[in-house]
């Protein structure tokens, strides 16, 4: 298997504040690893550092072949990465005064030189794909924000992208907008792209992961199957957050 992303005793600080303690984590191609845990354990950290919108102090971390430098040093491919990664955010960031087909078509015409037509025919066909062809003339401000967040993920996948990460895509929608994005992803998952996602959505993480790994206080305590994780969790700590979160 070719491992996308290859992580080795990463380490990441925000000031005196250790983020991340000693991470090791490979993602192979095709492979769904789903991050879960409590709030600031740094779940959203670890993947955000995976394109590079955090930096980290030590360790290593290569994406794609690609070695990431750590903070202080120069980086010379981190544009490179950033056109084979997609990323997902709690936030839809659309920009406003574009229509959501526009929204689309921006990052194949600025970052991959499409023609207008080709970034137009590629939208076309992503907003089909994530089920919102219909809305491709409306501006975001009209949409609602399970719609909004599809579109995101269209975006993102306009660049093509070898690697899709998903930072908390649920968790600025209201309850019935939920399962709409959810099924965008688990068709992609399906389509066998590659996938970190972190989420508090333990149903979805049970039916699609092909890795659930549990983070406490910076550290991976806790990975393996979902039915492993979900049934029969070795760490206390891991019991422990199950057993609160699973009632829910």
């Amino acid at each position: 298997m070719t491992q996308i992303v290859k992580m080795q005793g990463l380490n990441k600080y925000f000031g005196d504040l250790h983020v991340l303690k000693n991470v090791d984590l490979t993602v192979e191609k095709g492979e769904v690893v789903v991050i879960i845990g409590a709030s600031g354990s740094g779940k959203s950290t670890l993947i955000r550092c995976v394109n590079g919108l955090e930096s980290y102090e030590s360790g290593q971390l290569e994406v794609d072949g690609q070695q990431l430098a750590r903070k202080g040093k120069s980086q010379k491919g981190l544009a490179t990465i950033r056109k084979e990664v997609g990323m997902v955010f709690q936030q839809f960031n659309l920009f406003p005064h574009l229509t959501v087909k526009r929204n689309v078509m921006l990052a194949p015409m600025k970052v991959k030189d499409a023609s207008s037509d080709e970034a137009a025919a590629l939208a076309n066909k992503l907003l089909d794909r994530v089920g919102i062809a219909n809305q491709a003339e409306k501006y975001p401000s009209q949409l609602s924000g399970g719609q909004q967040q599809r579109v995101a993920i269209a975006r993102a996948l306009a660049m093509e992208p070898r690697l899709m990460l998903f930072d908390e895509p649920t968790s600025a929608l209201d309850p019935e907008m939920i399962g709409e994005v959810l099924d965008v992803m688990r068709e992609l998952a399906r389509e066998g792209m590659t996938m970190m996602v972190v989420t508090h959505e333990m149903g979805f993480a049970r039916e699609v992961a092909d890795r659930v790994i549990y983070i406490h206080e910076g550290q991976i305590v806790e990975e393996g199957k979902p039915e492993a994780v979900f049934d029969n969790p070795r760490n206390e700590r891991t019991q422990s957050f199950l057993s609160r979160v699973l009632k829910h």
